[in-house]
C-alpha cells in the first residue's frame, strides 16, 4: 500500500492538500489567536483559494505548506512546509519554511518537529541551497521555532504584501544554508 504521505517526522505525517481538508482548515485559519500575526482571519472561500494555491505550488515545485497530520490519530493539524516566494525583498526569490498549527496543538514540539524535518527535505531531497524565514515583528513564537531549527537571524524588512496593512508591515527575515 502506498504511503499518503510525502515524508514523516516522529509524530506527524506531511502530504498534499485536497478538498476534503477545507473545513478543517478553514476552522483554523478563521481562529483568531492562530491569526493573531496576520492582517485578518481567513473566510471558507479564501481557505478554499488558499488550498487550491498550495496544490498548483505542489504540482509545479514538488512541495508545499504541507498538510500536515498527528500520524496516531490523523488529525488534521495545520501546515508545516515550504513554498517558493517571488515577491521583490533583498532576499528572495528564495523558498521559504512555514507553519500554521491549530492552537490546541501548541507548544507540544510539534511546529519544531516538522520544521526540522522539512528543512531535511530540502536540503537532502530537493537538494536546496538555503531556505528562509519570515514572521511580524512581534511573533515571537515563530521567531523561536526559526531559532531552534538553526537559523540565524539575518534581518528586517518592510514586507511588500503587506504594505496596506502598517501593523504587520514590519517583518524579521533568517535563513539556513545547507
Amino acid at each position: 500500500m502506498k504511503d499518503k504521505y510525502i515524508f514523516r517526522s516522529e509524530r506527524l505525517g506531511f502530504r498534499n492538500w485536497k478538498k476534503e481538508d477545507l473545513n478543517d482548515f478553514a476552522e483554523i485559519n478563521s481562529d483568531l489567536d492562530v491569526m493573531e500575526h496576520f492582517p485578518k482571519p481567513l473566510t471558507q472561500q479564501e481557505t478554499a483559494e488558499f488550498i487550491e494555491r498550495l496544490q498548483k505550488h505542489y504540482d509545479k515545485n514538488g512541495y508545499n505548506y504541507f498538510a500536515t497530520e498527528i500520524l496516531d490519530t490523523g488529525e488534521l493539524i495545520g501546515f508545516i512546509g515550504l513554498a517558493y516566494q517571488e515577491y521583490e525583498t533583498e532576499f528572495t526569490p528564495a523558498t521559504d519554511i512555514g507553519w500554521r498549527l491549530k492552537k490546541s496543538s501548541w507548544g507540544k514540539g510539534y511546529a519544531t518537529e516538522g520544521a526540522k524535518r522539512c528543512l531535511e527535505f530540502a536540503f537532502s531531497e530537493l537538494d536546496l541551497e538555503k531556505v528562509v524565514s519570515t514572521c511580524t515583528i512581534g511573533n515571537k513564537k515563530s521567531e523561536n521555532v526559526m531559532k531552534k531549527i538553526g537559523m540565524s537571524k539575518k534581518g528586517e524588512f518592510n514586507h511588500p504584501k503587506l504594505k496596506d496593512y502598517p501593523d504587520f508591515e514590519k517583518c524579521i527575515w533568517y535563513e539556513i544554508k545547507k
